[in-house]
């Protein structure tokens, strides 16, 4: 069975390549479909997550029975305990988490949609699984997964699972969306159905790859040669900032995913909620505005668009949180690249920006609280990825190896 090639499509264009590895050594469909189901054994930890048209459900079992027309099947627990099977198409996974990507491209070799519920409904409005008093042991330390924020609480994630919980405690607004939050609880209880509990908070981390999250998915965008670029006029020296990406040569591009719950890509682009914050915060409602950014956090910790105008909120008079909210945007985002990533993503290609953004506001607040050479790494990364270096970091990386403070370098620009 062939996947549909959509036009333009560069989820598909990921999707496919994903299908291409599944189903590399399997010929005729019975073969793929049990190699899709080998994948879902080897890649996806059960029970999981997910829903049934938008019920929650917890998945206990996904399984092949050797029936093509059937194919593939799921056993799933609904928070009542009652079980039932369905064709595995009519589960749907959050697109943040792990085994999402599977799902999809399940579907689309099916010939159907792979996000089918994407646009129906915003995700930031959708029902939640919520976390039961087994998964939460009042008696020991317990980390959580910090989704959003208020002035009196933080709504957080159980780790490995979807669950989650309204935690109560003395100044939460101190912990940012995507940290892991450890807590001695104190009480546990329900209200109207939501599950609550409180504690003292102990400590928090960044470690991206404890959320469990999907990765963004990186689409090739062909290749960059130096030799065509504008690097000064012919009789001027090269600069040293400039001089091993061009003795480098050419590299490939790549377009990393952007996500932005709740927007259609068809709709107005000013409509789209990023834009909204912006505009509420310039009218001086800073409340509304912030709460529009921590919805996409709780829909979505991959909105890093959300993390960087979070970090940018709080800039100016606390450089230490605003660290944080970069920092977070900027690790989930290099959960895509790896260790050995040596290709560009170029400010040109607009769904790269917020990884940039959160760059660039995690370089400058390490600069203004003195961690000098750990800014200049930064910035001389974001140069090589982006060597046309639309942020102006090349105007501010010889300050930072001077190490000249803020203030000063600041004063002196104005």
């Amino acid at each position: 069975m062939k996947p549909r090639k959509p036009q333009g499509s560069k989820d598909g264009a990921a999707l496919d390549r994903l299908i291409e590895e599944i189903t590399v050594d399997a010929y005729g469909d019975d073969e793929q479909l049990w190699a899709f189901r080998q994948v879902f054994e080897d890649n996806l930890d059960l029970p999981a997550d997910g829903f049934v048209i938008g019920e929650p459900v917890s998945v206990t079992a996904i399984d092949y029975d050797g029936n093509e027309r059937r194919g593939l099947t799921a056993r799933c627990r609904r928070e009542d305990g009652a079980e039932y099977v369905v064709a595995l198409p009519e589960v749907e996974f959050p697109r943040a988490r792990a085994g999402a990507s599977y799902i999809a491209a399940y579907r689309r070799w099916l010939n159907l949609d792979p996000y089918p519920a994407e646009g129906k409904k915003d995700p930031r409005r959708r029902r939640q699984h919520k976390a039961t008093a087994g998964d939460i042991d009042p008696g020991t330390l317990q980390e959580l997964v910090v989704l959003s924020v208020t002035r009196s609480a933080a709504r957080c994630r159980v780790p490995d699972s979807d669950r989650v919980i309204t935690l109560r405690a003395s100044r939460p607004w101190g912990i940012v969306p995507g940290e892991l939050v450890t807590v001695q609880p104190r009480k546990q209880w329900r209200y109207a159905g939501h599950p609550y509990l409180s504690g003292d908070i102990l400590s928090t981390r960044i470690d991206a790859k404890a959320l469990d999250l999907e990765p963004l998915s990186l689409v090739p965008m062909g290749m960059w040669d130096p030799g065509e670029e504008y690097w000064g006029e012919e009789d001027e020296p090269i600069e040293e900032w400039a001089a091993p990406i061009i003795a480098c040569g050419p590299r490939p591009m790549f377009e990393m995913e952007q996500v932005l719950p709740g927007h259609d890509p068809d709709d107005d682009p000013g409509e789209d909620p990023i834009t909204r914050s912006n505009d509420l915060k310039d009218a001086g409602r800073r409340a509304e505005a912030a709460k529009i950014l921590m919805e996409l956090c709780e829909a979505d910790l991959r909105c890093l668009d959300a993390h960087a105008h979070l970090g940018n909120f709080v800039f100016d008079l606390n450089p230490q949180d605003a660290l944080r909210h970069y920092e977070v945007g900027l690790r989930i985002g290099e959960l895509s690249l790896g260790s050995d990533f040596n290709g560009l993503l170029p400010w040109g290609l607009i769904d790269n920006r917020p990884f940039l953004r959160c760059m660039h506001g995690f370089a400058l607040c390490l600069w203004r609280l003195g961690r000098f050479a750990e800014a200049a790494l930064v910035f001389q990364r974001m140069l090589w990825l982006n060597p046309s270096d639309n942020q102006g970091v090349r105007f501010l990386i010889d300050a930072v190896k001077a190490e000249t403070p803020w203030d000063v370098a600041v004063g002196n620009d104005r």
